[in-house]
């Protein structure tokens, strides 16, 4: 990686599903420890690192509630799910010698810090990676908006989505064998499109913020050292983009 990485301050969102592998629940220690690997080389780069983890490889709100249980319970238990995961990669990144801090919107003291922003900023500044859990500390919001809030609140340059394919696509590639890759998008036109990258809340607030996203496979071994190059095989979601 180049000295000078073209985004220095950015918040990299990983879904739950993404750590449990190939595995039908719960957490693959091997892609933790390939994911924690990509963290390092950005920060040993010089980008600032924060991180947002979901919960779904361990529980969902939604899921639960379908089942149920009461939406807002359901939601409390998908939020203590990314706890867990985020303690999980904590651990894995100090493993390797990166200092991490998590910062829960839920308060619990005995496990890790409260969220406090100006606390995380300074986290960062001194080289530490910082992962939020807890969502928003709301229920009835996803941790793609708490991933959005917390890259606002951060004044990070870019927000990174890793997923299981290499940008967005007009369809599942995995079911639809012609469908359309985009090399960039428009806020609007991902909005417009309804192509379910992110909820819209979280789009609409990366796009009030002039954040930019950018989706790439979180499973590509690189991928986002290649991205923070300004390299990277990935879709750009920005305004006044053209799709390609």
């Amino acid at each position: 990686m180049t000295a000078v990485p073209k985004y220095r301050r950015i918040l990299l969102k990983v879904s739950g599903e993404a750590l449990m592998g190939d595995n039908g629940y719960g957490i693959d220690v091997a892609v933790v420890d390939r994911i924690a690997a990509d963290v390092k080389d950005a920060v040993r780069a010089g980008s600032q690192v924060c991180m947002v983890i979901g919960g779904g490889n361990i529980f969902r709100g939604l899921q639960g509630a379908a089942k149920g249980i009461d939406r807002a319970t359901a939601d409390y238990m998908g939020m203590l799910a990314t706890v867990m995961n985020a303690l999980a990669v904590q651990a894995t990144l100090e493993r390797m010698e990166v200092p991490a801090r998590v910062q829960s919107a839920i308060p619990m003291s005995t496990v890790c810090e409260p969220y406090i922003r100006r606390r995380a900023i300074r986290h960062m500044e001194k080289g530490r990676v910082v992962i939020f859990a807890a969502g928003t500390g709301n229920p009835f919001f996803t941790t793609d908006t708490a991933a959005a809030l917390r890259a606002a609140e951060m004044s990070c340059d870019a927000m990174l989505k890793g997923t299981q394919v290499d940008g967005v696509y007009s369809a599942d590639p995995k079911k639809v064998t012609n469908a359309q890759r985009y090399d960039s998008l428009s806020y609007h036109e991902v909005l417009s499109r309804d192509l379910q990258v992110m909820d819209a809340s979280a789009v609409s607030l990366s796009r009030e913020n002039r954040i930019p996203i950018i989706v790439f496979s979180i499973h590509d071994r690189g991928a986002l050292a290649a991205v923070l190059r300004g390299e990277g095989r990935c879709t750009i979601i920005q305004e006044q983009a053209a799709s390609g």
